[in-house]
């Protein structure tokens, strides 16, 4: 691929750096796809992680209480273990990052019911249903994902991308039918001066800019994952995101959690021996 064989590409340097810890944190407004290899063959996987995946932050109707959700583009086929390693990831990240103290897990399919979903999604909730390390709420619908009852929901990167782009464009969409239906001539023009700092707030909390772009969970090194059409205070926001990683140490935290995660599997071993 062109990421293997361009050793100087500013990705690949950029990741070098955060190799040898020269940098703490690299951030890229180019193809994601680009950027998950080049993560993957300069830096490598975490330890018990199979899959590294790319998770966003969304506004929800609560406030101040973001959702995380995993994966939005990395991994456009899934299996069961590789969506209970995101909750786990994605927990962590809630937790250490979002400030939520008991993030609430949710599995993004069809129906409430445990009975409902595909293959993919009755075997992972099955598995998610016994991971003592995440607190699983159950199956979280796709009006449930804004709602602010779950703090991470997870999915395969197919449907994520899907939502990423949807939830992306809500938004823009509120605020044009807004101003669309506002009454023309004075009227209009009072009510929309009346309005303009609800409308402010309003974009600032629909924007997801605010989050600055999504972090690429699972491997050695913090990459952020900005949009392509990032401006300014995207950049700002990516930036920030990265500070709070690094500092909150997320990869530290997510290798603590999997040695938990293993010592328990091996004790269930044990004892079903």
């Amino acid at each position: 691929s062109a990421v293997r064989r361009k050793s100087k590409a500013s990705i690949n340097v950029a990741m070098d750096l955060v190799k040898q810890d020269q940098a703490d944190a690299m951030i890229s407004a180019g193809h994601s796809g680009a950027v998950m290899a080049s993560a993957l063959l300069r830096l490598g996987r975490l330890k018990g992680i199979d899959r590294p995946a790319i998770g966003a932050v969304f506004p929800t109707a609560t406030a101040d209480k973001p959702v995380l959700v995993l994966d939005v583009g990395a991994n456009v086929d899934c299996r069961p273990k590789f969506l209970e390693q995101f909750a786990v990831m994605g927990s962590v990240y809630s937790r250490y990052v979002l400030g939520s103290p008991e993030p609430q897990v949710g599995l993004l399919n069809i129906g409430e019911e445990p009975s409902k979903g595909n293959d993919l999604a009755l075997r992972t909730y099955s598995r998610l249903e016994k991971n003592s390390a995440i607190s699983f709420k159950g199956n979280a619908e796709g009006r449930d994902i804004l709602s602010g009852e779950f703090d991470v929901v997870v999915c395969d990167g197919f449907v994520g991308n899907v939502v990423l782009k949807l939830a992306e464009s809500v938004g823009e969409s509120l605020l044009k039918i807004i101003k669309e239906e506002l009454p023309k001539g004075i009227n209009g023009k009072v009510g929309a001066a009346l309005l303009k700092p609800n409308l402010r707030r309003i974009k600032q909390r629909m924007d997801h800019a605010e989050y600055g772009g999504a972090l690429l969970l699972g491997v050695k090194g913090i990459c952020i994952i900005g949009h392509g059409s990032s401006r300014a205070p995207s950049v700002f926001n990516a930036i920030r995101l990265a500070q709070d990683a690094v500092n909150k140490q997320v990869l530290d935290q997510i290798q603590s959690q999997y040695k938990k995660v293993a010592a328990i599997a091996s004790d269930s071993e044990s004892l079903a021996e």
